[in-house]
C-alpha cells in the first residue's frame, strides 16, 4: 500500500520539478538578477512583479543617474537595462564586444513646445515643418528657452546633442571629427534655461518651473506622459524635427553569461505582444513588435533616424564644447576688418552682406547655426593704415548689430598693427573674465604696407601673457590680393587656421569659422 501510494506523490514531485526548471526558479526562491538600470526604466516597476510570477526571475533594479555613461561593474551586476547603450558601445568596445542585447521598446528624442511658441515658429518656416536648425536659430535670438537633461549624464540629453550637431553638420551621416572642429551649438546652448542630471528629474523641474522655459527636449514618451499627467498649465505640442531624430531602443544587456537562461526568459516575456501592450500603456513608448497596434499618440512616423557617431573623439568634443549646461558660458569674437580704399564698392558690399547673414538675414540651416546669438560679445575693429575705430556690443537683438561693419576708409593696409591691436583687446577681455573664450577673425584684401612688420608683431605676440597666447587663436580670411602665405603663418603661430574666401564668398568663409576657438 505504501509503495502504491508513493507513486502518485513521486509523479507530483517530478512535475513540480519540471515546472520549476521551466520558470527559472524553485517557486519560493526565484532567480534573482542584479540590474544596473537607467532612471528612465523606473516607470516599469509595476510590471516586475508579474514578470517574476510568470518567469521565476526576480529583477533587482538599481537605478543610477550615470548608468548610461559608465562601464557597468560585471562583478556587481548581472544585467544592464538602459535607454541607450550607444555611448557605452562607442567608448568601451572591449566591454561590449559580444554582449547580448535585446531592444525592449523605442522612443525618439523630440521637442515639446508651448502651443503659442510652436505657432510663432511654424509661421516663419515654409511648410511649417520645424527642424533642429529652426530651434537652434530661435534659441540664438531668445525666442525659445528650453530645458534639456545634462548630456554628460543622461541618454536623452546626449541624444539631443547628437541630433542638433548632426543637423548643424548638414551631411545627413554620422558625425565626423571635422564636423565638430568648430562649436556650432553656441547659439542653441544660449537658449537653455533648465537642466537636470536625468530625464525624469528634468520633467519634474519643468513641471515645477513652467515659466522658465518654452520648450522641453527629451524622449517622446516623457512628453506624452507629462501632457497626460495634469501637471501642465498647457500641454506641450510634440515636434518631431524634420531633419531627423536619435532613437532610443531601451536594450536589456546580459553582463553575466552564467545567467543566459534566465535572461532569455526575461527577454522573451518582455517581447510578448501582450507585454508589449502593457509596456506601451505604462510608458507611452513604442513597441518593438510590429504586430502590436500602437496607441493613437504613437502613430506619427519617426521619420529620418539620425546616426549615432562611430568615433569617441566626436562625442568627447561635443561634450567638451557644450560644457556644464548649468553654467552660463561667455565668448567674445574680435573682428579685424580691412577698411582700406581697395575695399570700396563690391568688396565692401560683400563684407556687409556677410555681416548681415551672421546677424540673421541668412535663412539657411547653416545660417541658423552660425548666426550671432544673444549674450555673445562682439568687437569690430576697422583698420586702414592704422586702427580707424573699435566698437563692442553684447548681443541682445538685431538692432545691436546694424552699425558694426560701417564707417570710413583708410589709405593703406596695416595688417599686423591691426592684429596686434586685436590681441591687446583680447588680453583685456581675458583679464576681466579669465573664463571667457576669445578668438580673432582677421579679414584683409591686401598686403601689409603700413605699421608693424610681421616680425615686430611676432615679438609683441611673444610678450603677451601665456594664457592669452595659448587660448586666443586667429582665423585669417584670405580675400582679394592679400598675402596668403603671411596669413597662413599668422594662423599657425596663434593656433588658428586660414580660410580661403576666394573659393566661395566672404559669407561662407565667415560661417566656416564661426564657433572656432
Amino acid at each position: 500500500m505504501r509503495r502504491g501510494a508513493g507513486l502518485p506523490a513521486l509523479c507530483l514531485v517530478l512535475v513540480a520539478s519540471l515546472l520549476t526548471a521551466c520558470s527559472g526558479g524553485d517557486g519560493d526562491n526565484p532567480v534573482r538578477l542584479r540590474v544596473l538600470a537607467g532612471p528612465d526604466l523606473a516607470v516599469l516597476a509595476p510590471l516586475l512583479g508579474e514578470l517574476r510570477d510568470e518567469t521565476g526571475v526576480d529583477l533587482r533594479m538599481e537605478h543610477r543617474a550615470d548608468a548610461e555613461t559608465r562601464n557597468p561593474d560585471r562583478g556587481r551586476y548581472d544585467l544592464a537595462w538602459l535607454s541607450s547603450d550607444s555611448y557605452l558601445r562607442l567608448t568601451d568596445k572591449n566591454a561590449t564586444r559580444g554582449l547580448q542585447r535585446t531592444p525592449t521598446m523605442t522612443s525618439p528624442v523630440v521637442i515639446g513646445l508651448k502651443p503659442e511658441v510652436a505657432r510663432q515658429l511654424r509661421a516663419r518656416v515654409p511648410g511649417a515643418r520645424l527642424t533642429w536648425a529652426d530651434i537652434a536659430g530661435a534659441a540664438a535670438t531668445g525666442r525659445v528657452r528650453f530645458g534639456m537633461a545634462d548630456p554628460r549624464h543622461a541618454g536623452s540629453g546626449l541624444a539631443a546633442l547628437v541630433g542638433v550637431a548632426t543637423a548643424a553638420a548638414g551631411t545627413g551621416a554620422a558625425l565626423r571629427p571635422e564636423d565638430v572642429s568648430c562649436d556650432r551649438l553656441r547659439g542653441f546652448r544660449s537658449g537653455q534655461t533648465l537642466t537636470a542630471d536625468t530625464g525624469p528629474a528634468l520633467v519634474d523641474s519643468y513641471a515645477d518651473h513652467q515659466g522658465e522655459a518654452d520648450a522641453l527636449i527629451t524622449y517622446e514618451s516623457d512628453l506624452l506622459a507629462l501632457n497626460a499627467s495634469g501637471r501642465l498649465d498647457d500641454p506641450l505640442e510634440v515636434v518631431r524635427p524634420e531633419d531627423g531624430m536619435v532613437l532610443a531602443d531601451f536594450p536589456l544587456l546580459l553582463l553575466n553569461p552564467a545567467h543566459r537562461t534566465a535572461y532569455d526568459k526575461v527577454t522573451q516575456w518582455l517581447r510578448r505582444d501582450s507585454v508589449q501592450r502593457q509596456i506601451m500603456r505604462h510608458t507611452l513608448r513604442r513597441p518593438v513588435n510590429t504586430t502590436v497596434t500602437r496607441d493613437a499618440r504613437l502613430r506619427e512616423p519617426v521619420g529620418n533616424a539620425l546616426f549615432y557617431p562611430d568615433r569617441p573623439a566626436v562625442v568627447e568634443t561635443l561634450l567638451a564644447d557644450y560644457g556644464d549646461p548649468g553654467r552660463r558660458t561667455t565668448s567674445q569674437v574680435v573682428f579685424l576688418l580691412d577698411f582700406s580704399g581697395s575695399m570700396r564698392g563690391a568688396r565692401m558690399a560683400a563684407l556687409r552682406e556677410a555681416f548681415a547673414g551672421l546677424s540673421g538675414a541668412d535663412p539657411s540651416a547653416s545660417g541658423k547655426f552660425t548666426r550671432f546669438h544673444r549674450g555673445e560679445r562682439l568687437t569690430v575693429v576697422r583698420f586702414g593704415g592704422r586702427v580707424l575705430g573699435e566698437k563692442t556690443v553684447t548681443v541682445t537683438g538685431p538692432k545691436d548689430l546694424d552699425a558694426l561693419a560701417r564707417g570710413g576708409y583708410g589709405d593703406a593696409t596695416a595688417v599686423w598693427s591691426a592684429l596686434d591691436h586685436g590681441y591687446r583687446t583680447a588680453a583685456r577681455a581675458r583679464a576681466a573674465d579669465p573664463g571667457r573664450s576669445v578668438s580673432l577673425v582677421l579679414m584683409t584684401d591686401g598686403e601689409n604696407n603700413a605699421g608693424l612688420t610681421y616680425a615686430e608683431f611676432v615679438r609683441r605676440h611673444d610678450a603677451l601673457p601665456a594664457a592669452v597666447r595659448a587660448a586666443v587663436p586667429t582665423y585669417p580670411v584670405h580675400f582679394g590680393e592679400a598675402d596668403a602665405g603671411a596669413l597662413r603663418r599668422a594662423a599657425a603661430r596663434t593656433g588658428g587656421r586660414m580660410v580661403e574666401a576666394a573659393r566661395s564668398s566672404l559669407s561662407e568663409a565667415f560661417k566656416e569659422i564661426r564657433g572656432c576657438h
